[in-house]
């Protein structure tokens, strides 16, 4: 078995654990340090908005021996406006100039026909109105708050509505980030971009569902023992599934690396990264959120309730009592088994790395016998 085999299963037994919850403050202030970059270069260099949302024209030629810097002064000459020019896989160039009319585009053809040495005739030129990038961008809008809505009114029926409010600090804080780094790095945003970024939703949201389900399952009748606090079972939802959530954003990030560093860095295929930017960074940070945003957020929120509290005051004081004993109660993670005999006497037994296993009950084992001892 690998190591990282080894490692999840033993995460997923309880035999280790990494304090998730109890650092949470930690992770709350790198989320917060990288979400005030991503906003501060959002407002200092904001968005390069594609051309389908400012309007203008898009040039397509046929292959040419001339560079992307030489294309783009070309345009820039032949327009009088700043111009994006990408390399296409025939060898060809896409150009794109922003607010360009209809009779200045002919123009603008001519002369780069004449600079570039292609016919005129083999130039593609197609007008983009403004209007259109506005009912794309509207209608972006629109859908990200419909699954917003129907996020949180899923989340509150299945879970509760605590999960629901921390699943959505984790979207949003996922889509600042994305956004942040598309200002930051100067990518363009397409309507490719915006598909990127409404997908990455889902995956962000898998994961945090796969937790939440675990700890919903882990808290079933949580009040009615004193062994361990609800933030430290949230801890063992959080281990359990931490291999599982690496393994799938790490398959997941592979072929949209490809088609960001490869695709789009190697071959030149410029058109690749407005997608492929948004899903990478997405994943990345919708795996980080999930675990060091959600859980612990709806840790800190049921901590709050009056039970929980009152949970946490019998927990604390049973360990010092013990403490006192001389028994150790150090933060057990717990792994339920049972008696055989008695299901219903059933007692978690504790599993960690400084914790025996709990042994389960050994009456009846001389039942039967005259002395009642084992032969």
């Amino acid at each position: 078995m690998s190591k990282l085999g080894t490692l999840g299963a033993r995460l997923h037994r309880g035999e280790i654990g990494y304090d998730f919850v109890g650092k949470r403050m930690i992770w709350y202030a790198v989320s917060i340090l990288i979400t005030i970059t991503a906003i501060v270069g959002l407002a200092v260099r904001g968005l390069n908005m594609g051309i389908e949302f400012q309007g203008g024209a898009v040039f397509t030629t046929e292959r040419t021996s001339v560079s992307v810097s030489q294309a783009e002064t070309y345009a820039e000459e032949a327009s009088g406006h700043d111009a994006i020019v990408q390399k296409l896989g025939n060898g060809g160039l896409r150009i794109q100039v922003a607010g360009v009319d209809t009779g200045k585009s002919d123009q603008i053809k001519e002369d780069l026909a004449k600079n570039l040495k292609v016919d005129a005739e083999k130039i593609n030129a197609d007008l983009v109105g403004p209007s259109w990038g506005d009912q794309v961008a509207d209608k972006a809008w629109q859908g990200l708050a419909i699954f917003m809505v129907l996020v949180v009114i899923y989340l509150a029926i299945a879970f509760e509505w605590r999960m629901a409010a921390a699943a959505l600090v984790a979207l949003i804080h996922d889509i600042t980030i994305t956004v942040g780094v598309y200002a930051l790095v100067g990518f363009e945003v397409t309507p490719g971009t915006v598909i990127g970024l409404l997908t990455i939703l889902g995956y962000s949201l898998y994961d945090t569902v796969v937790v939440f389900d675990s700890l919903k399952e882990q808290t079933k009748d949580i009040t009615k023992q004193t062994r361990w606090t609800y933030s430290e079972i949230a801890d063992r939802s959080i281990n359990g599934t931490l291999v599982r959530s690496i393994n799938t954003t790490v398959v997941a990030l592979l072929p949209v690396a490809g088609l960001l560093f490869i695709g789009g860095g190697v071959l030149g295929a410029g058109m690749l990264n407005d997608i492929s930017l948004s899903l990478f960074v997405g994943l990345a940070a919708g795996a980080y959120s999930s675990i060091f945003i959600a859980t612990p957020l709806v840790a800190d929120f049921k901590e709050r309730e009056p039970q929980m509290k009152a949970l946490r005051k019998r927990v604390l004081a049973k360990r010092a009592a013990a403490a006192a004993k001389g028994e150790s109660q150090e933060a057990p993670v717990v792994e339920q088994t049972y008696d055989d005999e008695d299901p219903e006497d059933a007692t978690p037994a504790v599993v960690g790395p400084r914790a025996q296993r709990a042994q389960p009950s050994s009456r009846g084992r001389g039942r039967g016998r005259p002395s009642g001892k084992r032969r």
